[in-house]
């Protein structure tokens, strides 16, 4: 990923420098395991340790004569270590050191991940709760609909963010395996024992049966997962981007002092973030496709999934980690504006009020459809003529005829859609 949507913690992970590192500790619990098993001589692991050296540029100059990234590692790793390196590597495949690496970065990967989701969460949580009563209306096809608070916007956000986490929580788990088997995966040449002691050694659990590779539908969950936490991500952001229209303007991202919003108009203050947030969402997404094609492999192993993965596993998770930060930062400092969400609520003049008026006059005899008929006319009167809702349906003598005015009185009052609001924070952010 470019510098501009990369986060240095991540980052690093994807560097050659830790990838080498990680096949290092690989080989090396997988000789100690041998030595245990007395298939090598004892001595072997600690010999190895304590004088290799991850070289990242000698790696890369044997590898484009040999044109093979695991033997060019293990050439570089004997000319420091000497005849004690002819040990490693015994009765093993590339794979079983590729795979176990991939999916280790991707779990130091999500552990990230993981901690950006709660960093959001909290911070979508402190709105929620400070704007738990601030009404505002609720949309529904971008149109007027009933009133809502801006704290229940908010929550809904968090409760969707909390399936996120568990989701990558579950996918972290899945992608959480090791396999040592050897070519095709029969152990043929290494005993099982040395893949449990590695996988122990690394905190990932053994692969049940791998093929000479780890299976792809766990990458592909994995993957599923980032697209499902970017398409949140994105919804989240095009709320942002709506609410912050000239014309609503019930939200605005924080603009500072010395910001720019154009090249030509002083006066723009644009939703760039929100907006970047939308394109960064299309691109994590992009990985989806590409690792669910990635299952379907030949026979024991191809290598049709690995230039694939080497693009999609540090692209999505740096991109993924640079937009959740972007999005806490986002909410965090947001403007908020409750003066304007009043005066949009009262923009079209309480016909939101429609549908409490419908059932009123379904509980006093008349048919669904007749009040329906009834409370959509007077309604349509108060938008087109720009009149009170309210002052039409206590004038219109078929409502009035069975319904006093005092009663009518009481079905135009905002607590009625407020009143639940205690019942859906408490069951939204309990444990």
């Amino acid at each position: 990923m470019i510098e501009r949507y990369s986060r240095k913690e991540i980052k690093s992970i994807w560097e050659d420098k830790n990838k080498y590192s990680i096949w290092l500790e690989i080989e090396l619990a997988a000789a100690e395991a041998m030595e245990k098993f007395k298939i090598i001589p004892r001595g072997v692991s600690k010999k190895v340790r304590s004088r290799a050296k991850i070289n990242v540029n000698r790696i890369l100059q044997i590898e484009d004569k040999v044109k093979h990234d695991v033997i060019a590692f293990l050439t570089s790793i004997t000319e420091k270590v000497g005849k004690e390196a002819r040990y490693l590597h015994k009765g093993m495949t590339s794979s079983d050191v590729l795979d176990t690496c991939f999916n280790l970065q991707l779990k130091q990967s999500g552990a990230i991940l993981l901690k950006d989701i709660n960093q959001l969460l909290a911070s979508i949580k402190r709105q929620a709760i400070k704007y738990k009563h601030t009404l505002c209306i609720g949309r529904s096809h971008g149109i007027h609909a009933e009133p809502i608070t801006f704290g229940l916007k908010m929550l809904s956000f968090y409760q969707e963010f909390l399936r996120n986490k568990r989701r990558l929580e579950n996918s972290i788990n899945e992608i959480s395996t090791c396999a040592i088997s050897g070519a095709v995966g029969t152990f043929a040449n290494i005993d099982p024992k040395v893949e449990s002691h590695v996988a122990k050694k690394l905190k990932l659990k053994v692969e049940p049966i791998s093929t000479q590779i780890i299976p792809r539908d766990r990458h592909a969950q994995y993957f599923s997962t980032l697209g499902v936490i970017a398409s949140s991500i994105e919804r989240f952001a095009i709320e942002i981007r709506h609410l912050q229209r000239t014309e609503v303007l019930e939200v605005e991202e924080f603009f500072g002092k010395m910001q720019k919003g154009s090249s030509a108009m002083p006066h723009k203050k644009n939703p760039i973030l929100s907006e970047n947030l939308t394109g960064l969402a299309r691109l994590i997404r992009s990985s989806v496709i590409p690792a669910l094609e990635n299952v379907a492999l030949w026979h024991e192993r191809d290598i049709s999934h690995s230039a694939v993965e080497r693009n999609i596993g540090p692209d999505a998770t740096i991109t993924l980690d640079f937009a959740l930060n972007r999005l806490s930062s986002v909410v965090k400092n947001l403007n908020i504006y409750p003066k304007k969400m009043i005066k949009n609520l009262n923009l079209t003049n309480g016909i939101f009020f429609s549908q409490r008026v419908l059932l009123e006059l379904t509980n006093h005899g008349f048919t669904r459809e007749e009040a329906y008929t009834i409370v959509q006319k007077n309604a349509m009167n108060s938008w087109e003529n720009n009149s009170s809702f309210y002052s039409n349906i206590i004038s219109d003598k078929k409502i009035t005829a069975k319904i006093p005015v005092n009663k009518l009185k009481k079905l135009f009052n905002f607590s009625y859609h407020t009143k639940k609001i205690n019942i859906i924070f408490k069951r939204s952010l309990k444990k």
